[in-house]
């Protein structure tokens, strides 16, 4: 009624300016060109106006007094990108661009999973790997780039959610708002009016009585309710903004529990050839990547002894024979204070113990030989590992034997296992399977380096300064040494013998763990449940009014919805048609209330509205 009161009021004061000749609609033979600077301000004189309404004269630059913006400064400049920072448009976009910072660590090896590819990629890509190891992508989850995205998502994750919950928690403690004042506006609206009010002390229908069945009704089903007056206002789906902030508080609870554990883990790999066993201690590893907070004490004690590993192949149709199709690890696990387990290890099912999972990486084949030297004592007896270089298993391999006499000796080796010549004198492996293994040895000797205290890769030999006794080099004396399983060959100048003593096969173990990982898995669970709320609970108020008029009680239902909501209109009718029913209104009437959308005219129920109400 105010607002009514201010607009009459304006329009008299424009009246009375009309009679005083001043009003710019009014013939007073003033031009618009002619009107002074205090007609021009009457204008917008009009005390109902905003001072920045489109009527007002504002000044301009010829006044001196243009608008003027007031100075950020050093605070202010602060406080912007700070909220630039925390507002969820740029949570969504932290959270975009760190699944796209870490799509190369899927693209290329990392150092402290797959060591051994990162040196292949070296090999194979010696242009572009320095230009991507500057960059860091061989160490992609722990980058500075990476950080820098991880650590603004974490910081604007906790500036949306504080401010939320603080709002939302005082959103829980306020009141349902006022009935608004035209029902008719809102969506799902429906009125009746109730022509007998009559009946006999309770079963008397008034608007009093609609009210207290409504609030009941509205209470059963969940909303919170608050009568004013002639209407109950109520509300409800308070849960939907709940999830939201769940889903957003378990993500950083994420992102806190990975970098925690990330700080209190390890990973290591190991390669281990069958017969032998890898205890978890950390001389034990071949490479070892503790995390900053990482104490040798949080090595759990247990060991894992690789009894057979096994490698199926698709049989010789549609052109597949030689394709692996399974791996298999057969192990023998035990933990301190535990019995014996044998068990295996698959790819893509690791075998937990001790707090830690392994998993199976690689695997290929590994020598046995023996080595004599010059006087006839054996200097070397071991099974080495050979890393697969293809498909089909040819694969190289370092042996070094610093002891023996009178010169050291080292040799280049690659193992076929399925040997045949391609055509140029030179052998290639056919198949993956050991149907005609052969090794060839390049043979060097002198000064293998080892005495000088400089730790060097097992896969790797220094030929500079060595001599070449056999294989492909020019200054070489013999041809490379090639022998079958069972065959022993001699040295050149009487440096001794080798013997090939036979193959086995070794498996490539990541040991890998998270004390974080119940943590990451509870938070996750609590995201997916808090966004599956945020998503399907809807946010509502209702009102019910009930009215005492000439023809009876008009009852009239509406709600609305914060954001889409589909469902919202049947919503009220079903409250509508609940509500009737319990005032004992008749089922089919109730019915054809509640599937009826709002058509109604509140100036004037009923039928003569043109059949636009419903009277009973």
């Amino acid at each position: 009624m105010a607002r009514s009161s201010d607009r009459d009021g304006g329009d008299a004061t424009r009246a009375s300016s009309a009679a005083a000749g001043t009003d710019t609609g009014t013939d007073t033979g003033v031009t618009d060109t002619e009107l002074t600077d205090a007609d021009a301000t009457d204008v917008g004189g009009d005390p109902s106006r905003p001072s920045d309404h489109i009527d007002s004269v504002r000044p301009g630059p010829s006044d001196g007094a243009g608008i003027t913006q007031p100075k950020l400064g050093p605070l202010g400049y602060l406080r912007f990108f700070w909220r630039q920072l925390t507002s969820m448009k740029t949570a969504l976009f932290l959270l975009m661009l760190l699944a796209v910072a870490a799509i190369p660590g899927s693209l290329v090896p990392q150092r402290t999973s797959d060591p051994n590819g990162v040196v292949q990629y070296r090999t194979d890509h010696p242009d572009l790997f320095p230009v991507l190891d500057k960059l860091g992508v061989f160490d992609t989850y722990s980058s500075p780039w990476f950080s820098a995205v991880y650590l603004l998502l974490f910081i604007s994750l906790i500036g949306c959610i504080i401010p939320r919950t603080r709002h939302h928690f005082e959103a829980l403690r306020a009141r349902p708002p006022k009935t608004p004042a035209r029902l008719s506006r809102l969506a799902g609206y429906r009125s009746i009016t109730l022509e007998t009010a009559g009946g006999a002390g309770d079963d008397a229908i008034t608007a009093a009585r609609a009210v207290d069945a409504a609030r009941a009704q509205l209470k059963r089903s969940g909303y919170r309710t608050q009568v004013f007056g002639d209407s109950v206002s109520a509300e409800r789906g308070y849960l939907r903004e709940t999830g939201n902030l769940v889903f957003h508080s378990a993500l950083v609870g994420v992102l806190l529990t990975v970098g925690v554990g990330g700080g209190f883990g390890y990973s290591g790999q190991r390669v281990v050839v069958e017969g032998q066993t890898f205890s978890n201690v950390l001389g034990s590893y071949d490479s070892f990547n503790p995390g900053r907070w990482f104490d040798e004490t949080q090595l759990s004690p247990f060991s894992i002894a690789l009894d057979e590993f096994s490698t199926e192949y698709a049989p010789d149709t549609a052109g597949a024979a030689g394709m692996a199709t399974d791996f298999t690890a057969d192990v023998t696990a035990q933990a301190r204070g535990g019995d014996a387990e044998k068990t295996q290890i698959k790819v893509n099912s690791p075998l937990s113990i001790g707090g830690s999972n392994v998993y199976l990486l690689g695997n290929g084949y590994a020598v046995d030989v023996t080595v004599r030297d010059g006087e006839g004592n054996v200097a070397f007896r071991d099974t080495v590992p050979f890393l697969p270089q293809d498909t089909n298993l040819t694969s190289l391999g370092v042996i070094k034997v610093p002891d023996a006499l009178p010169d050291q000796l080292g040799m280049i080796g690659f193992f076929y296992p399925t040997a045949a010549d391609n055509g140029t004198g030179a052998l290639t492996s056919t198949d993956p399977d050991t149907t005609n293994p052969v090794l060839s040895l390049n043979v060097y000797s002198g000064d293998l380096g080892l005495d000088a205290g400089v730790p060097t890769s097992v896969y790797t030999l220094d030929t500079d300064g060595l001599t070449p006794l056999a294989g492909t080099d020019d200054d070489a004396r013999e041809k490379a040494v090639q022998l079958t399983p069972g065959e022993t060959a001699t040295i050149p100048d009487g440096l001794g013998t080798i013997t090939f003593d036979g193959v086995k096969r070794f498996a490539s173990f990541d040991i890998h763990h998270d004390p974080s990982q119940v943590w990451v898995l509870l938070f996750a669970g609590l995201s997916f449940a808090g966004l599956l709320t945020a998503l399907f609970v809807p946010r509502r108020r209702v009102w019910v009014k009930a009215t005492e008029t000439d023809d009876g009680v008009r009852l009239e239902y509406a709600g609305l919805a914060r954001g889409e909501d589909p469902t919202l209109g049947r919503a009220v009718g079903d409250i509508a048609k609940t509500h009737l029913g319990g005032l004992g209104v008749p089922a089919d009437v109730a019915r054809e209330v509640a599937d009826d959308p709002a058509r109604h005219d509140v100036e004037k129920p009923g039928p003569a509205a043109g059949g636009r109400g419903r009277k009973i």
